[in-house]
C-alpha cells in the first residue's frame, strides 16, 4: 500500500529572512549561514546537489561536496571523465543546491563552471585520505564496469603497486570552480510564506531582490 505523501506537513517557524539585514555580499551571506550549519553540527553541512545538462539541455542531478568557496566561486572536485565531467564539458552552465533541514534553510547558486588549476588540484589531492586516492585512481566513475570484484581487484593491485604513500593524482581527476551569477537564500517560514532572498550579479556589483515564496 502507498504512503500517504500529501499528509506529511512542517511548519516551519524557527527563523526569518530580511532583504534589508543580509550582508550586501552573498558569498559574505553564505559563509555566515555554513559557518552557523556547522555550529548546528549538522551531518556534512557541505554536502549539496549539483545539477548539470549536456548540450541537448537534458539535466542530471546529483550530490557532491563543497571543498572550497571565495569570492570566485564554490569549488568541488571529481573524475573529469564521469556523466558530469562529460557535461561541463558541452555545457559550463550548473546549479548548486543546499539544503540545511534542521535550519529550514535552502541556498540556490547557477553560475557558469571550469576547472580549476591543475596545481590547486594536485594540492587537494594530497591531503585526501589515502584510500580515497586509491579510489579516485581506480574507478571509471559512470562507466559500466563488470561487477564489484572488478573494482576490489583493481584497487589491490595499485595498493600492491603504491603502498602507504598512495597513487599520484591521476590526470582524469581534479576540481571545478562554479562561478555564480546568481545566489537565492531561502528560509522556511510558517504558513509556506517563505523568505526568499536573491542575489544577482550585474558586472562588479551585486542586486538584492526579495521573491515571492
Amino acid at each position: 500500500m502507498m504512503p500517504d505523501l500529501t499528509s506529511l506537513r512542517l511548519d516551519y517557524t524557527a527563523l526569518s529572512l530580511d532583504e534589508h539585514e543580509v550582508d550586501r555580499d552573498p558569498v559574505r551571506q553564505f559563509s555566515l549561514w555554513f559557518d552557523q550549519a556547522v555550529a548546528a553540527q549538522l551531518r556534512e553541512p557541505n554536502a549539496m546537489t549539483l545539477a548539470t545538462a549536456p548540450r541537448d539541455g537534458v539535466p542530471s542531478a546529483r550530490i557532491v561536496l563543497l571543498k572550497e568557496f571565495d569570492e570566485r566561486g564554490f569549488v568541488f572536485f571529481t573524475n573529469y571523465a564521469s556523466q558530469k565531467g562529460r557535461e561541463l564539458a558541452e555545457n559550463p552552465h550548473a546549479a548548486l543546491v543546499f539544503f540545511w533541514n534542521d535550519l529550514e534553510r535552502q541556498v540556490r547558486i547557477q553560475g557558469t563552471v571550469e576547472r580549476v588549476p591543475t596545481a590547486e588540484s594536485e594540492a587537494y589531492f594530497k591531503v585526501r585520505p589515502v584510500k580515497s586516492r586509491y579510489g579516485a585512481s581506480v574507478s571509471p566513475q559512470s562507466s559500466t564496469i563488470p561487477g564489484r570484484k572488478w573494482l576490489e581487484e583493481r584497487m589491490a593491485a595499485l595498493e600492491a603497486e603504491f603502498g602507504e604513500q598512495g597513487p599520484p593524482r591521476p590526470e582524469h581527476w581534479g576540481g571545478y570552480r562554479l562561478a555564480p551569477q546568481a545566489i537565492e537564500f531561502w528560509q522556511g517560514r510558517r504558513s509556506r510564506l517563505h523568505d526568499r532572498v536573491l542575489y544577482t550579479r550585474e558586472a562588479e556589483e551585486w542586486s538584492i531582490t526579495r521573491l515571492a515564496p
